[in-house]
């Protein structure tokens, strides 16, 4: 059964930490960064300290404290995020979660992909490849958000597999926020931060070779053009192997970035991404008894000329123009297009017998006959879907005081437009394998395929939106916004229901939190804010739901966020709630209706930076009870797929001398089920992984172990099929080598 652990003690997380925190606060010295030298009197002390913020006392007198500035490169912990406002904004002011994974800790961890990075935002369970989807598939807080990744602030809804090369940060902002980003967003959204170009020269070339036969290098060239303006290119190349049999992905990717009129009151940067992935596909494990199986970690069900091939291009342009210190006005414009052509095999039905007319399993693949019976029918999953994508985004921000208010106003104009096609493929006579030791062979030669449906749609937006931040006097923030949307997206399919359909849908989105700062170093919020999710969102369609309205998602969070030990520790929690009153689901007659209901109960703590100037750490833990409490499906009651009741990271360094530094931690997560229905559970685990490194001027060396004591999990979860699931990465090694000129 799942593990059940009482909300209370999570109520009593939360109480507590403000206590904790005021002592914390008053009473443990300032930490300096990394490599500062201690000052010799109070005064300079302070200013020493980056994070520290100052405030004027009873008298009116500044204390010496006074430096507000950014943290050292190699900190984990970041001051603002722009995910919260849509503009750099300090976190203490953001009345909602949000998790910000830098290129610092990306890096100590050795996490090329972005799904490696995002183990480091508790909340978040990832999913596999199925249906009309390819990609990053990640759920956030019990909802799914494969629609709710952005790059630079746009939708990125190319479907390929994100790699972190050309990424400062990956910003996570927890909770329903259609009123910032318009439909979807009901768990929240995922952010990534593009490195920019700047008048600072930097070339920085790294190389990786770890075990299983990977390889990858990377190149970061940074250089001035003037006094104004610069040119950054970012580039990679990999050939990664996996404790997967089979396993092998070739993968480069480009990403130049231009910038003029840096420091002047108009600024200019055009960027785009260029990525192919060569990768090779993997459907995972099929369940038997309720629970996932696999012979090994390293059992493969699929062919070995399966392939998934994958080519993005993104780009982007942008104009920032500052009037005054009070009006700023921008204007953002993105192209986008993916192509995919893949040729997957999946485990699809378990059977009794060798043959294609032995009775299959299910309902979690429940028997009592010896593994030793069983066989595994496997399934095409082949297609080539396109993605294009225009989007243009102009904002105006303005700031005016009236008498103690100050008012921080954004408004703005959003247009776009997308499309989609894909065209399906069937391969027949697919072998049937056995189930504890399937042959790895190459697609056979009396295998035939059949053309399949082909989708087309597309689907244009158009909003405004406004936001609001009053401060009034020194402690109170009030923070409002509202954004209309209107969505209008049609499609059609040559073979699969409906032939074709259209809907308009529009919606008004709000947002509204009240943020409360007793001292310059805690912060206490409450937050309500909504989501909306129309049945063609993803440019897809489940027969019969094309008329339905959008579902829609409400949320209300309460927390504080409090900056400790001179504003070197960062300590966060909120208890939260999100439900989906009309959520769609399946009545007995094959309708849909929007009479479901799905809720999302839960608490979230998190800690970032530095406890002594020599040891950092970065970690969180949610706790989530997620429960249908209304469906037509013989799902009420039920578990919402992928939605463990706690997960935690954590991820600590201790640099014991000026060169040498060590790191690692676990990663947790409790059991949680493949599908609504709860026929699959899969089974918590704790997964280690470790580092050491040696600083130079010039060059450092790193050395990577990932699941460090080779733990066998379940990582990735796929809902189709009855509920498949993905062996994790077993015990690998990294060496790195990274040179800066």
């Amino acid at each position: 059964m799942l593990n059940r652990t009482p909300l209370a003690s999570a109520l009593a997380l939360a109480f507590a930490l403000p206590f904790a925190s005021s002592a914390l606060a008053q009473s443990a010295p300032a930490v300096a960064a990394p490599g500062a030298v201690a000052p010799p009197a109070a005064s300079s002390q302070a200013a020493a300290q980056p994070n520290v913020r100052a405030k004027a006392d009873d008298n009116g007198t500044l204390p010496a404290v006074a430096v507000s500035g950014q943290a050292a490169p190699q900190d984990f912990q970041a001051e603002k995020s722009t995910v919260g406002a849509k503009t750099p904004t300090a976190l203490r002011d953001i009345p909602q979660t949000v998790t910000v994974i830098n290129k610092a800790l990306i890096q100590s961890q050795g996490a090329t992909s972005f799904q490696d990075a995002l183990r480091n935002a508790p909340g978040i369970t990832i999913g596999g490849a199925e249906g009309g989807q390819i990609g990053n598939n990640i759920n956030l807080r019990g909802f799914t958000a494969q629609n709710d990744i952005y790059l630079d602030g746009f939708r990125d809804r190319n479907q390929y597999y994100r790699d972190t090369f050309d990424l400062e940060s990956i910003e996570v902002l927890y909770g329903p926020s259609s009123m910032l980003f318009g439909r979807g967003s009901t768990g929240g959204v995922i952010n990534q931060v593009s490195k920019q170009a700047t008048l600072k020269p930097l070339t920085e070339v790294s190389s990786t070779i770890g075990t299983n036969d990977r390889y990858r290098a990377t190149l970061d060239v940074d250089r001035p053009l003037g006094d104004h303006a610069a040119f950054r290119l970012n580039a990679f190349g990999q050939s990664l192997g996996s404790t997967r049999d089979e396993m092998m992905n070739k993968d480069y990717g480009f990403a130049p970035e231009l910038r003029f009129g840096i420091g002047t009151p108009t600024e200019v940067t055009i960027s785009a991404l260029i990525q192919h992935n060569y990768d090779q596909p993997d459907y995972g494990v099929q369940s038997i008894n309720g629970h996932p199986f696999s012979p090994s970690k390293g059992t493969y069900y699929g062919l070995t000329d399966d392939r998934t091939i994958q080519d993005v291009q993104n780009i982007s342009a942008r104009v920032d123009h500052k009037f005054n210190d009070q009006f700023k006005i921008s204007n953002q414009t993105q192209f986008s297009h993916s192509l995919t052509d893949a040729r997957e095999t999946a485990p699809g039905s378990v059977l009794t017998g060798p043959l294609s007319s032995s009775t299959a399993l299910k309902n979690g693949n429940y028997t009592t006959l010896p593994l030793s019976d069983l066989y595994v029918k496997l399934a095409s999953h082949d297609r080539v879907i396109e993605n294009h994508s225009i989007y243009n985004d102009t904002m105006a921000q303005y700031k005016f005081d009236t008498g103690f208010v100050k008012h921080e106003m954004i408004a703005g104009v959003e247009v776009g437009h997308d499309s989609y096609t894909n065209q399906a493929y069937t391969r027949n006579n697919l072998p049937i394998v056995s189930l504890l030791d399937p042959v790895y062979i190459p697609t056979p030669s009396n295998v035939t395929q059949t053309v399949g449906n082909h989708a087309e749609s597309g689907a244009t937006t158009l909003a405004a939106y406004f936001n609001e931040t009053m401060s009034l006097g020194e402690h109170w923030k009030l923070i409002g916004g509202v954004r209309w949307d209107r969505f209008q997206a049609h499609i059609a399919n040559s073979v699969s229901a409906p032939n074709y359909a259209s809907q308009t849908n529009t919606f008004t989105s709000v947002r509204a939190g009240a943020i409360y700062q007793p001292t310059d170093w805690q912060s206490y919020y409450f937050s309500y804010g909504t989501s909306f999710d129309p049945s063609l969102e993803a440019l897809t369609v489940t027969n019969t739901t094309q008329s339905l309205a959008p579902e829609h998602t409400k949320s209300y969070e309460v927390g504080g966020k409090w900056d400790l030990l001179g504003g070197n520790l960062s300590v966060t929690s909120a208890l939260f709630q999100q439900e989906m009153d009309n959520a769609r689901t399946q009545t007995s007659s094959g309708e849909y209706t929007l009479d479901g209901d799905i809720r999302v109960r839960g608490f979230q703590a998190g800690a970032t930076g530095h406890i002594t100037n020599k040891w950092q750490v970065f970690a969180g833990y949610t706790y989530m009870d997620g429960l249908v409490l209304k469906a037509a499906d013989g799902t009420q009651g039920k578990t919402p797929a992928n939605t463990p009741r706690n997960t935690f990271t954590m991820w600590t360094t201790y640099a014991f001398t000026p060169h040498w530094e060590v790191g690692g931690g676990p990663t947790y997560m409790s059991s949680r089920y493949a599908a609504n229905t709860n026929y699959v559970e899969v089974g918590g685990y704790t997964r280690w992984d470790a580092m050491a490194e040696y600083h130079a001027k010039k060059w450092d060396v790193r050395l990577n172990v990932l699941n460090l004591t080779n733990k066998f999990y379940y990582d990735a979860l796929i809902q189709s099929d009855g509920g498949r699931s993905v062996p994790g990465v077993g015990r690998t090694f990294l060496a790195t080598f990274d040179y800066r000129l």
